[in-house]
């Protein structure tokens, strides 16, 4: 009975083992097919005064600035927008930290969109409509709040948005412990995205590679997600100047949708967008969406 038990532990232990090389091996794939993914952006880097910004400018007509989510860069800035590049001009910058992009400062919002006026001011570009994905929105927010008179609109894809009130507590983190974040890590719990997250699994293709976005994930973590809760009175949304844009699906799992019912009071005007599937990325409703950021850009412009 004891040989069999040592049997079958050894059996389990060497299904582990093997397990974990195959997926060791399928990562290896992963991180050289994401590099070579990356390598095919036409991206361009602006020498700004605090460091490098790389970004992505492509397309023609009404400018939207695409300010990404975490675990993003200039990739996942433009892929989010790809669908607009053949009607409106595309700015897809990597934010601070992420994909080649350097730091100015702590990195708070309020220097972030310090830096993209920066980059405006370069591109001699005076307006623009800004499109916030997740954790970007309170970039975004900070942008508009700051500069209405460089701001056409607010289009807010599964936006993080502001809170209803000023909350009496909030964490001190609010993202992936630093030790998920590694290339392999996240490869490993990659199938846990959809219980975890409402995400497909694949979702780590475009995550990939993790270390080029380490350093912004970790001020996403501790900065940029808790920076609405943290300085809320800077977050003046009833002051808001220029038309907004809200997309969300009720059964969002990262960005709740109570919580953006819960603020809309706070908004002195809105066009709010919902779709009862689809989760974060809003899946299944890519022609809703499209046709809802046309429509408001085309009134707004």
């Amino acid at each position: 009975m004891e040989n069999i038990s040592r049997f079958i532990l050894l059996f389990v232990i060497s299904l582990i083992l093997f397990y974990l090389l195959v997926q060791r091996i399928r990562c290896s794939i992963a991180q050289r097919k994401s590099k070579e993914r990356l390598s095919s952006y036409d991206t361009k880097s602006l020498d700004c005064s605090y460091g490098k910004m790389t970004y992505i400018d492509e397309g023609e007509g009404e400018v939207i600035l695409s300010i990404h989510g975490i675990f993003g860069g200039y990739d996942q800035a433009y892929d989010t927008c790809r669908v607009f590049a053949d009607k409106y001009r595309i700015i897809a910058p990597s934010r601070f930290g992420y994909l080649y992009s350097d730091i100015k400062g702590e990195g708070r919002p309020k220097e972030q969109k310090e830096a993209y006026l920066e980059l405006l001011d370069e591109k001699r570009i005076d307006k623009v409509f800004l499109l916030a994905t997740s954790a970007g929105g309170s970039v975004a927010f900070r942008f508009a709040l700051d500069y209405p008179e460089r701001t056409k609109g607010l289009i807010l894809f599964s936006s993080s948005l502001p809170y209803s009130e000023k909350p009496e507590k909030y964490p001190k983190y609010a993202g992936p412990p630093p030790f998920f974040c590694y290339d392999y890590a996240m490869f490993l719990i990659s199938p846990l995205f959809q219980p975890i997250m409402g995400m497909d699994k694949s979702t780590i293709y475009g995550m990939l590679p993790i270390r080029e976005r380490k350093k912004g994930v970790e001020i996403d973590a501790a900065i940029t997600n808790i920076d609405m809760a943290r300085s809320y009175d800077e977050y003046r949304i009833e002051d808001l100047k220029v038309p907004v844009l809200i997309l969300h699906s009720k059964d969002d799992k990262l960005a709740s949708y109570e919580s953006v019912k819960s603020v809309l009071h706070r908004f002195p005007s809105y066009q709010l967008v919902s779709f009862d599937k689809g989760g974060h990325l809003m899946k299944g409703h890519e022609k809703e969406v499209q046709e809802a950021v046309i429509s408001f850009i085309e009134k707004e412009k």
